[in-house]
């Protein structure tokens, strides 16, 4: 029997507050790749992928109580570094009555930005690299990181994609977490030409690239230098291009009340990814991820329980 292939997710994990300021608050955990892993690793078929989260934490109870949960979903967590004296990040998400979220963020030492933070080649990502099948990290995680950890990440993704491993890049842009916009603009070019499949929401295209009308914007972003392109565009269908070929639309499910948009997107890429990675095409996947959206924004929190997607679950 073949081994499972083994899938790492890369970035940050923070603690999440979801509630009223000064009212009852409900704590969880979240983060876009983590977010993203999780909902990967319920969704593969049993045996087949291995999904493993790469991040840094301290060595405080609360960062023993996140791996302990994510181990509970299923994840490896062997890649993951503890840095004595550091603390997992923070955030609060407030929600409004048409389900958008707002978050505030205790995040600027956070252990996962130094996860690069040691002798090139030594952390425990890149000593595992000849070991990986793909590897998934978004916009996100290049943010956090300073610019010598970026370098690293993205020269990681580089010789796995030259090994023919599966290189899924998320385009995730938050305006807050960059100096400025050019800063952005050369990494996410340079993951962009790294990476074999980019998830690009096209709001976030919009803003990174000059907020260009939106039929030129989606003309520019399916034509980004990487063999698999997919475009999400909110309730409007999934487009996705492979090759040369022409777009292709796949339809959202439709008649979804919103409750909270939260990871709405990670959870689209753990479908996408799950079934990719378990031998399904670009359209199939992207129907998939789709179907995995619309459970989770039906929910308030980034994860959302186990028994509310079941019948999603690889099987």
């Amino acid at each position: 029997m073949a081994r499972p292939l083994r899938v790492v997710s890369f970035g940050e994990c923070m603690l999440e507050l979801q509630g009223e300021a000064f009212g009852t608050m409900r704590q969880g955990f979240g983060g876009d790749t983590l977010n993203t892993a999780v909902y990967l690793a319920r969704c593969a078929r049993p045996g087949r992928l291995s999904v493993s989260y790469a991040t840094a934490l301290g060595d405080d109870p609360l960062s023993d109580g996140l791996r302990h949960r994510w181990h509970d979903e299923g994840l490896q967590t062997s890649l993951v570094r503890r840095l004595p004296g550091r603390l997992p990040g923070l955030y609060l998400i407030e929600v409004d009555a048409a389900g958008e979220r707002r978050f505030n963020y205790w995040r600027e030492r956070s252990a996962a930005r130094e996860y690069f933070d040691t002798a090139a080649g030594d952390t425990p990502l890149e000593r595992e690299a000849e070991h990986i099948d793909a590897l998934h990290f978004s916009g996100i995680s290049l943010a956090i990181l300073p610019p010598q950890g970026a370098e690293r990440l993205l020269a990681l993704a580089a010789r796995l994609r030259e090994r023919g491993a599966l290189v899924a890049f998320d385009n995730n842009y938050r305006p807050r977490l960059w100096p400025d916009a050019d800063r952005a603009r050369e990494l996410f070019g340079r993951a962009l030409a790294a990476c074999s499949v980019a998830l690009l929401t096209l709001d976030d295209e919009q803003a990174l690239w000059g907020g260009e009308e939106a039929e030129a914007q989606l003309a520019a972003t399916l034509a980004h230098p990487c063999p698999e392109v997919v475009v999400k565009r909110g309730a409007l269908p999934t487009l996705v291009r492979c090759g040369s070929t022409s777009a292709r639309e796949v339809p959202t499910v439709p008649g979804v009340k919103v409750v909270d948009s939260t990871a709405a997107g990670d959870a689209f890429a753990g479908g996408y990814l799950a079934a990719r990675l378990g031998g399904g095409s670009a359209v199939q996947a992207a129907a998939a991820g789709n179907l995995v959206a619309a459970r989770v924004v039906q929910h308030r929190g980034a994860l959302i329980p186990r028994e509310l997607m079941a019948d999603l679950m690889g099987s």
